[in-house]
């Protein structure tokens, strides 16, 4: 193109939930005259929910409207190639004043059955955490489709549920398949496809913002939910200052964590995506394509994939998650719709990159 990109930044996107809280307020942001905001959309391309550009001369044009004009030069050609206009995933902190309910994501061959675009894996880095807050991850034991039914039924389905308790700085990383809930008291980054296909199972019994009980998929997320048990849900790392500490990386986003006190300068000449960055502590600013873009809590910048080096400046100390889509992560059959019960989750790996 003849003007060249730059480092995007993005309106975010406030959403009332019957069980969301206060705490972003307390970010820095202005969600009135919503009584609360269980989720901030800091990016996302979802339809009818695309965000916002807010600076350069790309101000006021959409995510997806960008990547029409813009396609592999923003997201990478391979990217481009396999996700088309629609930006491939969505960044959100959630606030949880209440119990989320009990649900469940398809996989992607299974969304695609029931003909939806894909499915969801995501993970989640704690931001905050109240003393003695709980987060559902998976079950306790294995156990059968019949024997899930049974607890279900009965009302008894939380014996059967893994609980971790979440401190900040955790990671956790929730495939498709896995059931999973948000406790009361979590403040947390989630990072995932870009897909609101939710299964609810269990919600308390608990009306909606409008006062009508809220919808469950019992029949629907029987197919979807994987049974076997989870020991220990929680990705164990050890990270250092100025350095680069991956936390999670499959088919569908790589993410790292960057705690910086010093300036960092970062290659990714070799790389054929758009990188992300999530500010989760502090303030800090982003360097590319001759663009700074500043960035405190909660907020997220694009670097395109053109871009071949960032620079990355904090203000004191911050903390950055780096986000980004790896085509070489892609097996044969994600190549041809990013599905594969095979692969793991690799996490808790240091990097330098």
């Amino acid at each position: 193109m003849d003007t060249p990109l730059y480092p995007l930044k993005f309106m975010p996107l406030f959403k009332q939930k019957v069980w969301g809280g206060n705490k972003i307020k307390t970010l820095g942001f202005d969600y009135d005259p919503l009584p609360n905001c269980g989720e901030l959309w800091a990016l996302s391309g979802v339809e009818g929910h695309e965000s916002v550009i807010t600076n350069g001369f790309l101000a006021d044009n959409t995510i997806n409207e960008a990547l029409e004009i813009y396609m592999g030069e923003l997201v990478g050609e391979q990217n481009f190639d396999h996700f088309g206009i629609d930006f491939p995933l969505l960044v959100k902190i959630i606030d949880a004043n209440d119990r989320l309910s009990i649900q469940v994501h398809p996989d992607d061959k299974l969304a695609q059955q029931r003909g939806m675009e894909n499915g969801k894996t995501e993970m989640w880095y704690i931001l905050e955490a109240d003393e003695g807050a709980t987060i559902v991850d998976g079950f306790e034991q294995e156990v059968t489709s019949d024997e899930y039914r049974q607890f279900l039924e009965s009302g008894h389905l939380e014996r059967i549920l893994h609980l971790e308790y979440p401190q900040p700085g955790d990671m956790f990383f929730i495939p498709a398949g896995r059931v999973h809930a948000i406790g009361k008291g979590v403040l947390l980054a989630e990072i995932q496809q870009n897909s609101e296909c939710t299964y609810r199972i269990y919600d308390y019994n608990r009306p909606d913002v409008d006062g009508k009980m809220r919808e469950l998929h019992t029949a629907e997320a029987l197919e979807a939910i994987d049974f076997s048990a989870t020991t220990d849900g929680k990705t164990h790392y050890t990270y250092r200052e100025n350095s680069t500490t991956q936390l999670a990386q499959c088919p569908y986003f790589t993410t790292n964590l960057i705690p910086l006190t010093q300036p960092m300068r970062k290659d990714f000449s070799h790389l054929d995506s758009f990188v992300l960055y999530l500010c989760v502590d502090g303030i800090a600013a982003v360097k590319s394509l001759g663009t700074v873009a500043p960035l405190h809590m909660g907020e997220c910048v694009l670097v395109p994939a053109v871009a071949d080096t960032v620079e990355l400046f904090p203000e004191g100390r911050a903390k950055l998650l780096e986000v980004y889509i790896d085509p070489a992560q892609w097996t044969d059959t994600t190549r041809s719709h990013i599905h594969d019960n095979d692969w793991i989750a690799k996490m808790g790996v240091e990097s330098e990159n």
